[in-house]
């Protein structure tokens, strides 16, 4: 099954000449499940028929409170340089205890673990259904876990999302944000600095203005669960002027923001862009400040709450919390108590040769029928 998941390019991108359409894969994955005796459901999103979403259920149909559990992972992945692959990232490679391929670990492996459980519950009765939720766009703008809440679908009570976590149960993970800064100036013969408005000026001073902001943030928030306690401001980019001799009239730069569970990220953002106003003012340059898809907002549940502590003991691991996003957030909104936690590291995750460790494997299988007994049979 990994194999080919692996062998169907489903990169999301916000570039769109390397976007890509994710149905071969929710296809492959809706046929198996069809075998083992799911309800299965596409959902192609809005305005984009070449993107879709899967919805498969088994068992206890109908109930207007339904319980049960949900199994979900997103079936995109990231842009590939395949020139720094030992290995075609689209082939899967079997190799020193390892699976290589684009997405094996983050996170196409995670469904063959899940339909490999599910499978054990194929022929028994469930009291309350088990449902496997594959999404698109998770590594763009998260079209896919926004179009389930919109559409108020799945319901259950609880759901684990089988992200890369070294099979450690997630109980929080910060937002994530990624914004640009573009300052418009006015190019000039750089011999006199009257005759343009330098970008490169206004931006130095609305950098500082972060910085004081990034300073501020820590100040006022923290969260001893982090191993980074604080919310970061990444100054991570920036693009600006054409040549040394003229008045840098463009400038662009791109920063990464994480936000602590409790903090509003749309409240954080008016806040930053006021400080980048104030900073531009006066500089006869004309200052945006934009993201590129909404925010993933920040996500936390409890970590005494019956689904963390289940998998805390089923995996032998604590607790913890990760700094990267997931669709977390958005299952908890339509009401389930979710945790994040799956086979996998998310340190091979984004990298070349990409691979998913084999001893992982069996481990999280075993893992899953537990928790699947424990929350869909009586």
């Amino acid at each position: 099954m990994l194999n080919q998941l692996v062998a169907e390019p489903s990169i999301s991108s916000t570039t769109a000449d390397i976007d890509r359409s994710n149905l071969r894969v929710v296809e492959h994955l809706a046929n198996w499940l069809d075998d083992l005796g799911f309800a299965t459901e596409l959902m192609p999103l809005p305005d984009r028929p070449d993107k879709a979403n899967l919805i498969a259920t088994l068992g206890a149909n109908g109930k207007s409170h339904p319980g049960g559990l949900v199994l979900a992972g997103h079936t995109d992945t990231v842009p590939v340089d395949e020139a720094l692959w030992q290995s075609d990232p689209f082939q899967l490679k079997d190799k020193d205890q390892r699976f290589y391929g684009l997405g094996s670990c983050d996170m196409k492996g995670f469904f063959p673990v899940a339909l490999q459980a599910a499978a054990a519950f194929a022929d028994k009765t469930l009291s309350s259904p088990l449902t496997i939720v594959a999404t698109s766009d998770e590594e763009s703008s998260m079209a896919g876990a926004r179009y389930l809440v919109e559409s108020g679908r799945p319901k259950a009570d609880y759901a684990i999302i089988g992200e890369p976590t070294g099979l450690q149960p997630i109980y929080a993970h910060k937002g994530v944000s990624m914004m640009s800064v573009t300052v418009h100036g006015a190019a000039g013969h750089s011999s006199d600095p009257s005759l343009g408005n330098n970008a490169l000026d206004t931006m130095h001073s609305v950098m500082g203005a972060l910085m004081v902001f990034r300073e501020e943030l820590a100040h006022q928030h923290q969260h001893p669960g982090f191993t980074v306690q604080v919310p970061t401001l990444n100054l991570g980019c920036m693009r600006a002027g054409d040549n040394p001799n003229r008045i840098c009239g463009h400038a662009e730069l791109q920063i990464d923001l994480r936000l602590l569970p409790g903090m509003d990220s749309d409240a954080v953002h008016r806040q930053l862009e006021q400080r980048c106003q104030e900073a531009a003012a006066g500089s006869n340059t004309h200052l945006t400040v934009s993201t590129a898809y909404p925010p993933v907002p920040p996500f936390e549940s409890p970590a005494d709450g019956d689904l963390t502590v289940t998998l805390s003991k089923l995996s032998g691991h604590a607790p913890g919390t990760v700094a990267f996003g997931t669709e977390a957030h958005f299952l908890q909104t339509l009401g389930m108590q979710t945790a994040v936690w799956g086979p996998g590291s998310i340190d091979q995750a984004h990298q070349p040769n990409e691979y998913l460790e084999h001893a992982h494997i069996q481990p999280a299988i075993d893992t899953l029928q537990q928790i699947i007994s424990r929350y869909c049979q009586a």
